[in-house]
């Protein structure tokens, strides 16, 4: 007979928005001797959109691997600023600088007192205009809905998105999506989801108000999601001519259940196109959880 394994889930919010909101994120240390199977019945129980799995590198200071609760992904957002956040603040990580091995690579980490950033790669970009009527009618829009100067695209920056922006934050609000055919679109371009996004923020001062849909992953929508801020981030700088290196951008107001994220991304330029960027918030601590598989 099998003996059974009792793991511990630190759940912590990544990206939170002035100490709140944020997105949960699953964390759990010291996971070498859990095998691929074992970390995707963790998540699948712990029941987050991802669960972080940290175990040794010889490469980085930290390996880590992202499941959802349906299948492993390269690289998670909030997950990571979740990590490190929770790391430096109860002084398991003393060091401001820091690194993360993955299954496509390493990524640099900086950590500015509670928070932490994460390196992305440079934007690789993808027309989606081939299926633009698919795309509006996943999510219950029309060619006037969408920005005038604006095009769906597949940015890729570690993890690819479906970028498309809407005209103003009740539009966005208002989305009447279809899971169903996100997943169908998800599958064809191999996307971890849409980001869909209005430049109106609620908070004055940001630079854009944004969803994410995930279906074809196991996410409904979740409140923040740092690999998708950050192309994001380059579409309006690379495709939207918006000429600056920072950005601050909102999500999770307009879930059903709101919680305000917010996603800090600061981008390299040279010869004023994106070359590198990194993308960051805090976490706080929220729960601790017992999964026995």
């Amino acid at each position: 007979m099998k003996q059974s394994k009792k793991i511990i889930v630190q759940v912590v919010n990544g990206f939170v928005d002035n100490g709140r909101g944020g997105n949960p994120a699953g964390l759990v240390s010291g996971a070498d001797d859990l095998t691929g199977k074992e970390k995707q019945a963790i998540a699948a129980r712990t029941g987050l959109s991802e669960t972080a799995f940290v175990s040794y590198s010889s490469i980085a200071d930290f390996k880590f691997d992202f499941y959802t609760p349906t299948k492993q992904i390269a690289h998670c957002g909030h997950a990571t600023i979740a990590a490190f956040s929770y790391f430096k603040q109860t002084g398991f990580l003393k060091k401001n600088l820091s690194s993360k091995e993955t299954i496509d690579g390493t990524r640099k980490i900086l950590l500015e007192e509670d928070n932490a950033f994460m390196e992305q790669a440079k934007p690789l970009y993808v027309s989606a205009e081939d299926n633009r009527n698919k795309i509006l009618l996943s999510l219950g829009l029309q060619s006037q809905h969408l920005i005038d100067e604006s095009e769906p695209y597949i940015v890729n920056t570690g993890n690819s998105f479906l970028i498309a922006g809407v005209k103003d934050k009740e539009i966005l609000r208002n989305l009447r999506y279809d899971p169903g055919l996100i997943a169908s679109v998800s599958e064809k371009y191999n996307l971890i989801g849409y980001y869909v996004f209005a430049r109106e923020a609620v908070v004055p001062g940001r630079d854009a108000t944004a969803r994410m849909f995930g279906p074809y992953y196991g996410i409904p929508e979740e409140s923040a999601t740092g690999m998708a801020a950050g192309p994001l981030a380059c579409y309006l700088h690379d495709k939207l001519g918006q000429g600056k290196k920072h950005f601050l951008i909102e999500q999770g107001y307009f879930m059903q259940h709101p919680s305000p994220s917010l996603l800090i991304a600061d981008l390299e330029i040279k010869e004023d196109q994106v070359t590198g960027l990194m993308v960051g918030g805090k976490g706080i601590p929220v729960k601790t959880l017992e999964i026995e598989i």
